[in-house]
């Protein structure tokens, strides 16, 4: 007999993202969206598809990586600055800023509304953004953006309820959450991840050249691309946990 949750995926598949038209990326800090999806991004991007990166947080407390102190606002306006050069590799010129405090200083309201609003204004068909339930991410940033924006995916259509957080309603068909280990769609991406290389490269900040933390996050996206890549024969690919309408909803069993 076979598992419920492979009947359901049959009776029932998520939605492919490719097959859309317009893509809202919602980042936590200035480089989430370029490591979780910055090769589909491209990919996308260069098909004459609508991108819009909104970056949530500001980054303010990202000194990990920095070789001399720098102060929050300071930093931050650099961030900004990285995210703009960042998304312009890959073809995106439409990047908007929340600017709520890197490190959870904010209320959740206050996210819902802004979220709502650039998702009113945007139009997106589907909202790529963190997995918010990961067994192993603890970042309040993260899993706090990504419930936020599963819970904007769910409601767009509703426009009383988008009323509500002071916006109008959008066509969100889907949500798909990068820095998944539970991806059920992938993008191809080879021809896009030397992009994805490049706007990383843009968050000097964050990856000084030559410097460890940019060894790192080379090596995993090199793995993971080859990873997903083996998984959906394909050369290279990115893995993403895609929820429509139906599966984002009582079929508790869809995704297990």
């Amino acid at each position: 007999m076979f598992p419920l949750d492979q009947v359901l995926k049959c009776a029932v598949p998520a939605p492919h993202p490719e097959a859309f038209e317009r893509f809202l990326f919602v980042g936590p800090h200035p480089d989430d969206i370029e490591i979780g999806a910055g090769a589909a991004a491209a990919k996308l991007a260069a098909a004459g598809k609508a991108v819009c990166f909104v970056i949530v947080t500001d980054g303010r407390y990202g000194v990990e990586n920095l070789a001399e102190p720098i102060a929050p606002d300071e930093l931050a306006a650099r961030r900004r600055r990285e995210a703009v050069d960042s998304a312009a590799v890959l073809g995106v010129k439409d990047v908007r800023f929340l600017d709520l405090s890197d490190g959870g200083f904010y209320e959740n309201r206050e996210l819902l509304e802004k979220l709502a609003a650039v998702t009113a204004d945007f139009q997106p068909q589907v909202i790529f953004a963190p997995d918010p339930a990961p067994a192993n991410e603890t970042h309040p940033d993260h899993l706090r953006v990504g419930r936020a924006a599963a819970q904007i995916a769910c409601f767009a259509y509703n426009g009383g309820i988008m009323e509500r957080y002071g916006a109008a309603a959008a066509p969100v068909e889907a949500v798909a959450f990068y820095m998944t280990a539970r991806p059920n769609r992938f993008v191809g991406t080879f021809g896009y991840t030397g992009l994805q290389k490049k706007a990383l490269a843009a968050h000097r900040t964050q990856f000084p050249e030559g410097s460890d933390a940019w060894k790192d996050i080379q090596t995993y996206l090199k793995l993971r691309a080859g990873f997903c890549g083996l998984r959906s024969g394909r050369r290279q690919a990115e893995g993403f946990r895609v929820l429509g309408k139906t599966q984002g909803h009582v079929l508790a069993e869809f995704g297990e």
